[in-house]
């Protein structure tokens, strides 16, 4: 890989005595993707949350573009370049569609506006038939458009998708991973959680596989989609 947008190295979290992380960490080049992978409580969104600065790392490292930012505030790590999209949505349920948007937007740390309320609704065509709709009043997948929409509206350099498809139907489905296609293709750098091991080693360049908090598997996606043996052993697929 080329040089790191984002490496974490070393990471231990835990919750009371309950050890989380068990030295996890991760690595994504600038527009690059890079896939989570793990059954549910193996530690995925606790190394998100803990590389986002919502939870505190025993020691460990994590870098932003050669800079140690460990132990950061959330609010600085949005400035510096990273879009979250929280796994159950996280929209502003008595703010209109356009008013979750706007009050989002803001250039890049680098200045760049390529993501502007016009493209994210070009992006979104279903969200401008309900500018004016309270979060409350959209579906599920309006919401999860609408969450991907706000974090674009920040211009990041890095976008993290926790769990973007869950809960959704079918349809809906395909259109959330026609957008994370579009996104990687702006140059956004993605990382990627989701229950579909398929569908996120083939919409990402890389992978990592996590195992009660540690990283026991990890490579080129195409080189992961290769092991089905140890994928079915580690995420029951």
């Amino acid at each position: 890989m080329s040089a790191a947008l984002l490496q974490a190295q070393g990471l231990n979290t835990y919750y009371g005595d309950s050890h989380a992380l068990r030295d996890a960490g991760l690595t994504i080049a600038p527009g690059t993707a890079l896939g989570l992978l793990g059954r549910n409580g193996m530690g995925k969104t606790t190394l998100i949350r803990t590389v986002m600065g919502y939870l505190r790392s025993r020691g460990g490292s994590v870098r932003w573009q050669g800079q140690e930012v460990l132990g950061s505030a959330p609010e600085r790590m949005a400035r510096l370049g990273i879009g979250y999209v929280p796994e159950g949505r996280g929209v502003f349920p008595n703010l209109s569609v356009r008013e979750n948007l706007v009050m989002c937007a803001r250039p890049g740390p680098g200045g760049q506006r390529d993501w502007t309320f016009e493209r994210v609704m070009h992006t979104f065509p279903r969200l401008t038939e309900r500018l004016d709709h309270g979060g409350q009043q959209l579906s599920g997948g309006e919401q999860q458009m609408l969450s991907i929409g706000r974090a674009l509206m920040t211009n990041p350099l890095l976008l993290i998708l926790d769990e973007a498809t869950e809960g959704l139907a079918p349809l809906v489905v395909q259109e959330i991973w026609r957008v994370i296609g579009e996104i990687r293709g702006s140059g956004i750098a993605t990382l990627i959680v989701d229950r579909s091991a398929r569908m996120v080693l083939a919409n990402t360049d890389h992978a990592v596989v996590l195992e009660k908090g540690q990283v026991v598997l990890q490579g080129t996606s195409r080189e992961l989609a290769a092991q089905p043996e140890a994928l079915a052993q580690l995420l029951g697929v």
